[in-house]
């Protein structure tokens, strides 16, 4: 339940607004059990950040009905590289399609939910924390002027990672950084490295 309504949140921040409709894809183990649920935390994490009042698992529905947002369920008991993986694929309302993908994997302790895919690029890193991301043409310098921009800005990175479908092409970059970062350091980050895109997103705990 919390990995489905992260990933929500997920795909709003990295749509950079709402949805015309939106899928949630469930596949392997869970399926066994009931996972309409899934869909409920998911819809609730889509409107978490877009909505003034609160969201919770009750109004959630009505808030997608009352904007025109359909929202679907599949499951599949196959399984792919993950043993359970839940992915939301999403239209926009301009025509561009969106997807996020996640699991949860035992760590020390306790479970952690990871995002495996965000955009159609491989990743492996915890949803959890503030969380950046940008795309832009792969090349040599983007990492370090990213970091010294966040540092300037007194902004720690704690973890980082770089996906590429191939040398000097479009690249993502995901990082999860200590404090919020505000709309004004994203853009200053993103017109550095000329970015095409550039979205953050709060998973910490509310």
């Amino acid at each position: 339940l919390p990995l489905a309504e992260k990933l929500g949140r997920v795909f709003t921040a990295v749509a950079g607004g709402g949805a015309a409709s939106v899928t949630v894809e469930v596949r392997g183990e869970v399926t066994a059990s009931d996972v309409s649920v899934l869909k409920l935390a998911a819809t609730k994490g889509l409107f978490s950040s877009i909505v003034e009042e609160q969201v919770t698992y009750v109004n959630a529905p009505h808030l997608a009905a009352d904007r025109g947002v359909d929202v679907d369920l599949t499951a599949f008991q196959e399984t792919v590289e993950h043993a359970n993986l839940v992915t939301l694929r999403g239209a926009l309302p301009d025509g561009r399609t969106v997807s996020v993908s996640g699991t949860v994997v035992a760590g020390p302790g306790r479970e952690v939910s990871k995002l495996t895919e965000v955009d159609g690029f491989d990743l492996e890193i915890a949803a959890e924390g503030n969380l950046l991301f940008f795309r832009y043409v792969d090349r040599p310098g983007v990492v370090g002027t990213i970091g010294s921009i966040l540092g300037d800005a007194g902004v720690n990175i704690a973890a980082m990672q770089v996906a590429r479908r191939e040398v000097g092409g479009e690249a993502l970059m995901a990082l999860t950084v200590d404090s919020p970062v505000g709309v004004d350091l994203l853009d200053k980050a993103a017109g550095a490295i000329g970015a095409g895109a550039a979205a953050t997103v709060d998973l910490r705990d509310e």
